[in-house]
Parts: structure tokens; C-alpha cells; sequence
């Protein structure tokens, strides 16, 4: 498992990142985005929740 990014990071590999808890721990109902090489991660539902790329 790769490490959890921050929201508002840019310059990611494209593809499909999972809503993940602070710690990379899963959330419920979390949210799944697509972003395109170059793309901005956007805000989780959750302050403190980060990204992890699938």
C-alpha cells in the first residue's frame, strides 16, 4: 500500500484514488476519483482524510 497523499497535490499519475482515514485506513463511504496526468487531487469529505492511489 502506498503511502496516503494529501488533497491539493498535483503533478500525480493518472488514475483511480480511494478516500482513505489519516492513518491510510479505510473510510466510510468514501469517495473514488479519476484524475488525468497533471490533475489536482480535490478535498476529502473529512478534514484529515487523505488519498491513496489504487
Amino acid at each position: 500500500m502506498s503511502r496516503p497523499i494529501n488533497p491539493g497535490t498535483d503533478n500525480k499519475p493518472a488514475g483511480t484514488y480511494h478516500e482513505v482515514g489519516p492513518r491510510g485506513g479505510n473510510v466510510n463511504k468514501g469517495r473514488t476519483v479519476h484524475i488525468q496526468q497533471g490533475d489536482r487531487l480535490p478535498p476529502t469529505q473529512k478534514s484529515g482524510n487523505k488519498w491513496s492511489k489504487n
